[in-house]
């Protein structure tokens, strides 16, 4: 919801942040009902794991269509906020990984309860087969958004250096959990190689990171909104031209 008139060009995928945490909580109940002791405390996370799930994917769905939408009619983000370019690959990535685990855990939580009566075996074992299917596209689809994130950053001449960049690690990060889950579920070789590759780039990237951010930090510069260094430039091009 909005108080003023947002312009199709001025969407990023920052949108997606509050959308996220709720496919990282839905990944966080498949974890914790995989612990529990009592059964049907372990299927009621699961069930409320899910729709947590459904909501972040589905809304995850939309802001994706409306950014990928202003990507083909105007132009990519500016360079303040290019970093954002990675985090369609987060609800992709995370989404993936829940649910895969919450279809793991489905598998032996719900035969052990009155769900679904006598197919209760069966139903689990397919919410886990469709757990694997749907992270396998899942994870292809964040492929998809990471060529699309490193041709954005490959286009942008003079990448900011401040605490945005952070914003890289979260996606690849959850992008490696994702494969990770389908190298264990599918015994395949490929994805272990791919998870292999996603999380040596990830460890090496937060390196980079966390070097330029101490960097910044002695020199002062990390304390500077890249947002207002924008409006800045701006309003200093305008009294410019006025001047002139």
């Amino acid at each position: 919801m909005h108080r003023h008139r947002p312009g199709l060009e001025n969407i990023t995928a920052a949108l997606l942040l509050p959308i996220v945490p709720a496919v990282v909580a839905a990944a966080t109940g498949g974890i914790v009902a995989e612990e529990l002791p009592n059964h049907h405390h372990a299927l009621t996370t699961v069930i409320a794991s899910y729709v947590l799930w459904g909501i972040g994917e589905s809304f995850s769905a939309i802001v994706l269509a409306l950014y990928f939408h202003r990507l083909t009619i105007h132009s990519i983000p500016p360079k303040e906020v290019i970093v954002s370019v990675f985090l369609p690959i987060g609800p992709l990535g995370q989404g993936g990984f829940g649910i895969q685990q919450l279809g793991k855990v489905a598998m032996h939580v719900v035969p052990k309860s009155n769900a679904f009566g006598e197919v209760a075996a069966r139903a689990g074992e397919m919410l886990y087969v469709l757990g694997v299917f749907f992270g396998i596209v899942m994870w292809g689809f964040a492929l998809v958004w990471l060529s699309f994130a490193l041709i954005s950053i490959a286009m942008m001449p003079n990448v900011p250096r401040n605490l945005g960049a952070w914003g890289y690690t979260f996606p690849l990060g959850v992008l490696a959990t994702c494969s990770n889950a389908l190298a264990e579920n599918l015994d395949s070789d490929f994805f272990k190689v791919a998870t292999m590759i996603i999380s040596l780039a990830v460890v090496l990237l937060w390196v980079v990171v966390a070097t330029r951010t101490l960097k910044l930090a002695i020199t002062g510069e990390m304390f500077h909104a890249p947002c207002l260094k924008d409006l800045r430039e701006k309003s200093q091009a305008a009294g410019s031209d006025r001047r002139v």
